[in-house]
């Protein structure tokens, strides 16, 4: 994958990653958004400002650093990433943008400890890492759309999960039809802010597939006290009606929940995180309500419950179903917080196991999971945002 030359360098650049990470991808991202200011409209302006996607980026790096002759542990990353290159319309043309101001960061950070050959070991390094995802981007949308192909979707219907979130349910305008997809995927939203810089956001479907709309579940994130806060899914909350219409990509991710599985069911989730196991269950309501499944869902309280009447359901009409609900912040009643222990350490050992919800809930869960018996090549979970090279770092 490498040459012999390369590979010595890329080795001795772990330390230097993980002393000077954040400072690259900082000045990284200030010169490409300098030289490519559109590009500001395919990155989270919002993670830019609080400084977590130079943090991400430079885990990715130093991951991919620390992995590079670990293709088995890449592997499953790359798709991950390809997933979401898709959703937001990467192109082959994207990368080699991408790699002149990563190497040209390396080298203002670094001064003179930058070599000629540090600098063209990392080049090669990049390169491969790029055809990589070039070579199964073009796949994904060889079996999908065009890359950067947009859906104008209608607001049908907004329906009031809680106090801070809501389901939008989508149908295409014209005679498009409703793109296929399987739970656990997700599609981005894009808007226009006043300012005219345009935002995608990803949001997991959450209803099954074979409906006439797309469903997604919005929260509302906490305000972070800038006049250009960029967050989508604040304005979604904030300006979106029924009859408005959003720009909506295809359904895309790797996160899939395998409702046809010969295996028990394990899904644990966290707050908003219960929108993918929707999708699941409530396709196993329609098509497999025998399936023997568990769902744990923690929320910080009572009022937080998404998606109430729809697990309702799920619970009178799959009777291999076990539900429990947590609420770590009660009104009234003492805490009480996801435990695996309340699954039979033989039922874990077994099983098809998914998790979603915040990162630190899922490093907990997975963590939880292996000291009781699961197997880790049978526990998935859904990473967004800044955390998508979480299995590496």
């Amino acid at each position: 994958m490498f040459s012999e030359a390369a590979v010595p360098y890329i080795k001795a650049s772990v330390p230097v990653l993980r002393e000077h990470g954040v400072k690259i991808t900082t000045v990284f991202y200030n010169s490409l958004f300098n030289t490519h200011p559109e590009l500001r409209n395919v990155f989270n302006m919002r993670n830019q400002a609080d400084g977590t996607q130079q943090q991400s980026l430079a885990a990715a790096v130093f991951a991919y650093a620390a992995n590079f002759e670990n293709p088995a542990a890449l592997a499953p990353v790359v798709t991950r990433i390809v997933h979401k290159h898709a959703s937001l319309g990467i192109v082959p043309e994207h990368y080699p943008i991408v790699g002149t101001h990563l190497l040209g960061a390396i080298k203002e950070v670094l001064g003179d400890a930058a070599t000629p050959e540090l600098i063209d070991a990392w080049a090669e390094a990049y390169g491969a890492l790029a055809n990589a995802l070039i070579t199964e981007e073009k796949n994904l949308y060889a079996n999908t759309v065009m890359a950067g192909d947009l859906t104008d979707m209608r607001v049908a219907e907004v329906i009031e999960q809680s106090p801070t979130a809501k389901t939008l349910k989508l149908q295409p305008l014209g005679n498009e039809g409703v793109p296929s997809y399987k739970p656990g995927q997700y599609v981005s939203v894009y808007i226009t802010f006043a300012d005219g810089h345009r935002q995608p956001r990803q949001y997991s479907l959450s209803d099954a597939p074979g409906t006439p709309y797309l469903s997604i579940t919005v929260k509302k994130e906490p305000a972070s006290g800038k006049a250009d806060d960029k967050s989508v899914s604040n304005w979604i909350h904030d300006h979106v009606a029924v009859g408005d219409t959003l720009q909506v990509s295809h359904p895309y991710g790797e996160f899939v929940i395998d409702t046809r599985s010969k295996k028990p069911l394990v899904m644990l989730a966290a707050g908003v995180g219960i929108t993918p196991m929707m999708a699941a269950l409530n396709q196993l309501v329609r098509t497999n309500p025998n399936q023997a499944a568990h769902l744990l869902y923690a929320v910080r309280s009572e009022a937080e419950y998404l998606h109430r009447s729809e697990i309702e359901k799920a619970i009178k009409n799959m009777p291999n179903l076990t539900f429990k609900l947590y609420i770590s912040q009660p009104e009234n009643g003492a805490a009480n917080r996801l435990t695996v222990s309340d699954i039979p350490a033989e039922t874990l050992a077994n099983a098809d196991i998914y998790l979603c919800g915040p990162a630190s809930f899922m490093a907990a869960q997975k963590s939880a999971l292996l000291a009781a018996g699961a197997h880790e090549d049978s526990i998935r979970k859904e990473v967004f945002g800044p955390d998508l090279l979480a299995d590496l770092v």
